[in-house]
């Protein structure tokens, strides 16, 4: 489990098979657990750079890998400790789906992202809910029928890959586990007025 606060911005050195290597101070454990762009994936080795992590196939399938190719910037964070403060949200670093950056823009002490997406990603994305993108835990501003939009602060610009991001960028999304577990569960029930799909909604906040 993850709170979506990028650690820090490593660095692949490779991507051979199934085998990412990182360049990073960072020192973990064999079988940790650590998001990479969002994507929870488990320390195979160490060596003197850095670290290596296992990619399943489905794994691969799920994730933009283009941007886990040699010399690519990464967001990196550890798991969570039972004991650790949380200041995002619970992320699992189990990506839902990919989205495609349309536009960037500073609007007065802030960062406007658009970011077009899948259907069935935008259904679970509510207006001030949570959503990790690339693995940074975010807020909402507003959802559209093709895209959302986020409004980002500089601090968080800055210190993420979103300071390198352009227009056409593909970037690993995971809806909030809330709304998507109570979707999930109300998808195998009766059909419901919108009123108790309101409720259960709520409830789950």
């Amino acid at each position: 489990m993850f709170s979506g606060l990028i650690y820090q911005v490593a660095q692949v050195k490779s991507l051979k098979d199934d085998l990412l290597e990182i360049k990073s101070d960072y020192i973990p454990k064999i079988g940790d657990s650590i998001a990479i762009n969002g994507a929870c994936l488990s320390v195979v080795a160490l060596n003197s750079h850095g670290f290596s992590l296992q990619l399943s196939q489905y794994t691969q399938e799920s994730i933009a890998l283009e941007n886990y190719q040699q010399g690519a910037l990464v967001n990196l964070e550890p798991a969570l400790l039972a004991n650790s403060r949380l200041d995002g949200h619970l992320v699992q670093g189990h990506v839902d789906g990919i989205g495609i950056i349309e536009q960037i823009k500073s609007v007065a002490n802030q960062i406007s992202v658009q970011i077009q997406a899948p259907p069935d990603i935008l259904k679970l994305c509510i207006p001030k809910g949570s959503i990790a993108i690339d693995g940074v835990s975010l807020t909402l501003a507003s959802v559209g029928a093709e895209s959302l939009e986020l409004v980002i602060i500089p601090l968080t610009f800055n210190n993420t890959l979103f300071k390198t991001c352009q227009k056409g960028r593909r970037v690993n999304i995971e809806t909030d586990m809330l709304v998507r577990s109570v979707a999930h569960l109300l998808a195998k029930q009766a059909p419901m007025p919108t009123w108790q799909v309101l409720d259960a909604l709520a409830l789950a906040y």
